[in-house]
Order: structure tokens, then sequence, then C-alpha cells
């Protein structure tokens, strides 16, 4: 599988944002072919002990973004513009798992299909995300 350069790995790893911090969102994989990540259900729940639908739309953009950013054109910022989760089943304790996949990759824009699931494999959440590439300058 092709990775991205170290230093690039190390300063994304180190500054996931303020909201993926705070909900305990790790890194795995790093590609421009799959990002995945994990995220705790404990702190990301409903009020019914759920894991929060919202919760896994944090997640399911948090990945697309870093993706989006791996593929995107040299000199560009992805910026997202549409994010569509749909919610099959939701989870109670352990952790979440995301994988990022591109959908398509171009100049100006990027598609990724993340897939959440649950410990044991079921699939909780299937998101698709829509990013625009903004210049830097």
């Amino acid at each position: 599988m092709t990775t991205v350069d170290p230093a690039l790995d190390a300063a994304i790893r180190g500054n996931l944002g303020e909201l993926a911090t705070t909900m305990g969102i790790v890194l795995g994989d790093l590609t421009p072919v799959l990002v995945s990540a994990d995220m705790p259900v404990a702190g990301n729940r409903q009020p019914y002990g759920l894991l929060h639908g919202g919760a896994s739309a944090v997640l399911a953009e948090t990945v697309g973004s870093i993706h989006a950013a791996l593929v995107g054109p040299e000199g560009t910022l992805p910026v997202g513009i549409e994010l569509s989760c749909t919610h099959h089943r939701s989870a109670r304790d352990g952790m979440v798992h995301a994988e990022s996949t591109p959908i398509s990759t171009g100049r100006t824009l990027a598609t990724l299909s993340i897939v959440v699931t649950d410990d044991t494999g079921r699939r909780c959440c299937t998101a698709r995300l829509t990013c625009l590439f903004r210049p830097t300058g």
C-alpha cells in the first residue's frame, strides 16, 4: 500500500483539530487509497445510550477531509461542500471504525465514500463527502 511522506503523516496526526480530539478520534491508515480512524462510543452517545448520529458524521467528515487533503492538487486545501450519512444501526459501546476510499478525485472536487462499522464489523453508517479544492494563497 502506498504511504504518505513521514513528515506529512506526523503533521496530520499531530493536528486533527479540536472537535476530532474532543471526540477521541485516532487515525489509523493514512494513504492516498485508504484513510481510516477509530472513535470511542463512550462520550459520543445521545440520551438513549446509542452512538449519536452526529458523532458518526463527524468521524466520516474527519477521515474524508483528511483523505481529500492527501489526494488534492498541490497548493489547495479541501473544503467540505456536501456530506450525506445513512445510519443503518447504532453502537452502544466499544469503538466505531471508519474507512474512506475515493469515489472520484479531480482538479476541483473529490468525492469520498466512508463506511463506519462497529467492533463486530457491522455497518453502522454509510457516508459520502464531497470536497472543493480551494487555493491556499
